[in-house]
């Protein structure tokens, strides 16, 4: 059986993967800067790689929920402490309910393996 705690360990090192590589795409200038673009794809593949370590025992519906919304919300923070991007009221209350989502499918979701 699957160990669960690697499981969660490896969808968190995607998910930093994942936000170092769309910060990187931002500082690619749209592919113009080799070394972040570079460094971004190497990212992207490594948020994949260990993404698929987490399907090993997560369902893919959780795993994808909990990496994208996660993703977006670090992303958002980056975003605006980083580049200094304002966040207006209707994108932090968007935001806001991603984090509510998380919150409700960790603390009441029973869903506890991948089933093949």
């Amino acid at each position: 059986m699957p160990n669960p705690t690697a499981a969660y360990v490896a969808l968190v090192i995607a998910i930093a993967c994942e936000v170092a590589g769309t910060t990187l795409l931002q500082m690619s200038e749209q592919f113009t800067r080799l070394v972040p673009t570079l460094a971004m794809a190497v990212f992207y593949a490594a948020a994949f790689y260990f993404l698929t370590h987490a399907l090993k025992t997560m369902p893919l519906g959780v795993v994808y929920a909990l990496w994208s919304g996660v993703g977006v919300v670090l992303t958002a923070v980056v975003g605006s402490t980083l580049f200094k991007q304002v966040l207006d009221l209707p994108a932090l209350i968007g935001i806001g309910m991603i984090v509510g989502g998380i919150v409700v499918m960790q603390a009441f979701s029973t869903v506890t393996g991948h089933r093949p």
